[in-house]
């Protein structure tokens, strides 16, 4: 028989057993964000009152659609998980399950169309 303390049993367990892990995923994906989100402000003000075809060849470059999709990717997970923390923490039952389900899909859908934009722009 082993014996556990109480200490012991909840060390690195959140209320889910998974608050550590959804901590660092916030930080790091908050720290990247930090770094993309001003560089992608900057290419996409230097872009923005050109015509259409000096926008196409800004976002054609490889440097800036890598940089636009992955900033696009780590928005929008950021957005999904903090979104779920929220709605986890204030509504219940059937109600909770439809919007982390809405809230996911919102997500994901715009990691989607944006990736595609993306792609027809760059390729």
């Amino acid at each position: 028989m082993r014996i556990i303390t109480d200490r012991k049993r909840a060390e690195h367990r959140g209320a889910s057993g998974t608050g550590t892990e959804h901590h660092w995923q916030m930080q790091v994906s908050a720290v990247g964000l930090a770094v993309l989100v001003p560089i992608l402000v900057y290419v996409f003000g230097h872009a923005l009152g050109g015509d259409r075809q000096s926008v196409i060849d800004t976002f054609a470059n490889p440097f800036v659609a890598i940089l636009t999709g992955l900033a696009l990717f780590v928005g929008m997970r950021h957005f999904a998980a903090g979104s779920a923390i929220m709605i986890e923490d204030y509504w219940r039952g059937t109600l909770r399950k439809a919007l982390l389900i809405f809230v996911t899909s919102i997500a994901y859908i715009a990691i989607a169309t944006g990736l595609f934009a993306l792609a027809k722009i760059a390729l």
